[in-house]
């Protein structure tokens, strides 16, 4: 009975530890980092939108999220990571770094723009996603395969 106790606990310990292997992945990283903002999109849309009410807090800590994530999201990509883990992210990022990074500054620029004076209002809140969503589907065009 111990032994097959022992070899259970090795099995699952085993499977844990490839599941943390895989979560450190660039590949798995990027996509929980791109769950955070589609998170953080679909707040705000349903907020410009009318589908949920206008809430202070949900708007900034959402466009806090799309600039956080935005800053660290281009040191996602070391080379080597171009394909595994089902990523979406098309060779043309490393081919284009540079274009890739500025395009991810760009969303910075307008997440930061929209928390240093905060959307007050539902109307608001769709004004600032007129000047985020551009720059989050710039990026979506040219560097993410769909599938």
């Amino acid at each position: 009975m111990k032994v097959r106790t022992l070899a259970v606990a090795a099995v699952l310990a085993a499977l844990g530890a490839g599941a943390v292997v895989a979560a450190d992945e660039p590949q798995v990283v990027r996509q929980e980092m791109m769950k955070k903002v589609g998170g953080a999109m679909g707040a705000l849309s349903g907020i410009a939108k009318g589908e949920k009410p206008y809430d202070a807090e949900v708007v900034k800590a959402s466009l806090a999220t799309m600039s956080e994530v935005a800053k660290a999201f281009p040191e996602q990509f070391p080379a080597g990571s171009e394909t595994g883990h089902e990523t979406e992210a098309s060779p043309k990022i490393w081919e284009a770094m540079d274009d890739f990074k500025a395009k991810s500054a760009k969303l910075v620029e307008a997440a930061d723009a929209a928390l240093a004076s905060p959307p007050a209002d539902q109307a608001a809140v769709g004004a600032a996603l007129g000047a985020i969503g551009p720059n989050c589907a710039a990026c979506h065009e040219v560097y993410r395969i769909k599938k």
